[in-house]
């Protein structure tokens, strides 16, 4: 089993007193192995550590003694999420967004994983298809939750049939046991219109009410269709299929409320755009349980952005968006950890220099009727996403080659706000970097807060937690 490498060591650490090095390779803990974060975690609560590392091309071993409080931070940082094998996905949907990328990125990119300690780090989706008794005794035992769990239909055999995987028809037994362990789980259902919406969608709602009443949230969210799918059964939604969909989640919505005393279910934000429909107020999200799912963004964008307070302290949280999101730039003990976020990168322009935001298609309907209201001076630059196609206009899937092939038509001089949402560290989908862009960007913290302060007083924005 790889050992996990130290990547970073806090100052005045007690990794630091104790002569750890960045490169040392973790050999054992106390005489234990870790498998993933997650135990590592807990093995290095303790006050005293004998811990066996690796140092060196030659592979010399060293034992080193750690004496610090019980609980108290170790102070390194380690390279990797999962120290065995990612557990793979053995599904094989249609409508799995890996299926649908080009040849030619990077690597981990093409990861298909299905792991349980990925949707408690990172929020990734699980279908629980290689779920087993000893995961669910532990998820049991160490409490780890919330855990996001991909629905898609309550309906044994068609769930078979959208994973392409029989054991979907009876994976959704261990949904069961997380809920009646007191285990938070939020769902999520992938409509691909034709197949699971309409009546089986309304099924689905109906079949969560009676066999997962326990679930924390459901997400309805659309299906995403690139132009390298080769499933010629997909499609995108028509405004009509999406005003659909609106309207049977605001109907069950009240359906749970009567049972639950909760609305359960949200629609994604892109639907709403989609048909043309205004969105929810924010009260109606419920927190924003599924926030990073898509869903509340736009709300809660808005009421930060025009100065109102969220309904949770420091704005709108949830679900992780879990595409992409652990596979590169992500802190390894996932994003409940500390990060460094990208701040907001400077030019030597005034103030009064002219102002230009960059985004994707769905984001400029967004941010249009906020810089109106604002009476801000600010324009839009839509990027249109060439590199995927298809019906993919979220900013989150933005890259660099898109981007740059917009802005080298922009002229120098000008304030070009970008949202980090797009990148990961300082890098695109595709590989391209901040660095590599033909005009210099201000990456701006994807809220509606940031997003202000950045238009009107960039002075006093220093990054994600920047306040007015």
């Amino acid at each position: 089993m790889p050992a996990p490498r130290i990547t970073a060591i806090a100052p005045c650490s007690p990794a630091q007193a104790a002569g750890l090095a960045v490169g040392d390779e973790i050999i054992s803990l106390n005489g234990r192995q870790p498998t993933d974060v997650i135990e590592y975690h807990q093995l290095v609560d303790a006050e005293f550590l004998e811990i066996l590392v690796r140092r060196g091309g030659a592979g010399v071993h060293r034992r080193v003694e750690v004496h610090k409080e019980a609980g108290a931070p170790l102070g390194i940082e380690v390279s990797a999420a999962v120290f065995d094998r990612v557990r793979t996905c053995d599904n094989h949907c249609a409508f799995c967004f890996i299926y649908q990328l080009p040849k030619g990125m990077r690597r981990s990119l093409y990861l298909k994983d299905d792991d349980y300690r990925l949707s408690f780090l990172y929020g990734n989706f699980t279908t629980l298809t290689r779920f087993t008794e000893l995961d669910l005794e532990r998820v049991l035992e160490e409490r780890l939750g919330p855990l996001f769990v991909s629905i898609h239909a309550t309906d044994p055999l068609v769930r078979a049939a959208l994973l392409r995987n029989p054991k979907g028809a009876t994976s959704l037994r261990w949904l069961r046991a997380l809920l009646n362990g007191g285990i938070e789980v939020h769902g999520q259902v992938v409509v691909c219109p034709g197949i699971n919406d309409g009546h089986v969608l309304e099924d689905t709602l109906c079949g969560v009410l009676d066999e997962y009443p326990r679930l924390a949230s459901l997400g309805v969210v659309p299906l995403g269709l690139s132009r390298f799918s080769t499933e010629p059964d997909l499609r995108p939604h028509s405004p009509k299929e999406a005003a659909a969909v609106c309207q049977t989640v605001s109907e069950w919505q009240e359906i749970y409320r009567s049972v639950l005393g909760r609305r359960l279910v949200f629609a994604a934000d892109e639907y709403y755009l989609l048909a043309g429909e205004p969105f929810p107020p924010a009260e109606a999200y419920e927190g924003f349980p599924q926030h990073e799912n898509g869903i509340g963004m736009v709300r809660a964008f808005e009421e930060a952005f025009d100065g109102a307070a969220c309904s949770r302290e420091g704005g709108a949280s949830g679900v992780r968006a879990g595409f992409f999101a652990w596979v590169d730039g992500a802190p390894p003990a996932g994003y409940r950890a500390p990060r460094s976020h990208v701040a907001a990168q400077r030019q030597a322009l005034g103030q009064d220099a002219p102002v230009a935001v960059v985004t994707g298609h769905y984001g400029a309907q967004v941010l249009e009727p906020c810089i109106s209201r604002a009476r801000v001076e600010a324009r839009l630059i839509t990027v249109e996403n060439r590199f995927f196609g298809g019906n993919i206009g979220v900013a989150g899937l933005l890259t660099g080659t898109d981007v740059a092939s917009v802005l080298e038509n922009e002229p120098a001089g000008h304030r070009y706000l970008l949202p980090d949402a797009c990148l990961s560290g300082d890098r695109f989908l595709d590989g391209v970097t901040v660095a590599d862009l033909p005009r210099a960007v201000e990456v701006v913290p994807s809220d509606g807060r940031s997003f202000r302060l950045a238009l009107e007083r960039p002075d006093q924005l220093t990054g994600t937690n920047a306040a007015p």
